[in-house]
């Protein structure tokens, strides 16, 4: 009689950001929740926290190198572009699915703030720094996981700069 397998208990993508966390030294634990995590509305739904505690993980294109650029902005934040290029003198534009999935190899909807296929400049929404903890995409429009809002810089190698343009009516 054949040895069954035992099955992961995360799906591929969930794990591959399970472990490059486990390898930056932390110890996050990513949970695939059953309810869609894919929107910062829907992921905060989904724990019970508040939209504003959603590290949501936009990707952006920068313009003149045609490389993609991480947001990691608060859930009710809109990301405000002219911020970004007075603060950085990058311009950036909206990335589309193709653009993110090619790039950091994550669809829109999971886009974690690490595992990327690609290392990306990451920009930090100062805004989450007023949560003692906060919830990000793990990889899957499904998959999250904790961490403090202090965590962000050393995880992702970011650098925290005024980026909101204003806050999304929900």
């Amino acid at each position: 009689m054949a040895e069954t397998e035992m099955k992961d208990p995360l799906s591929r993508k969930a794990k591959k950001v399970q472990d490059h966390i486990r390898n930056k030294g932390f110890e996050f634990v990513v949970r695939e929740l059953p309810d869609s995590t894919r929107t910062a509305k829907d992921a905060a739904k989904a724990l019970g926290c508040t939209t504003a505690q959603i590290a949501k993980s936009l990707v952006f294109k920068d313009k003149a190198l045609d490389a993609p650029i991480l947001v990691i902005a608060s859930g009710i934040n809109r990301v405000g572009l002219e911020k970004i290029k007075q603060a950085t003198g990058r311009t950036l534009v909206q990335a589309d699915g193709k653009f993110v999935k090619d790039r950091v190899g994550f669809a829109i909807g999971g886009v974690p703030p690490v595992g990327h296929d690609e290392r990306l400049v990451t920009l930090l929404d100062p805004d989450l720094r007023q949560y003692d903890r906060i919830w990000a995409a793990a990889g899957t429009p499904n998959a999250v996981f904790e961490l403090k809002p202090a965590d962000l810089e050393p995880l992702t190698d970011g650098v925290w700069i005024d980026l909101k343009e204003n806050e999304l009516i929900l």
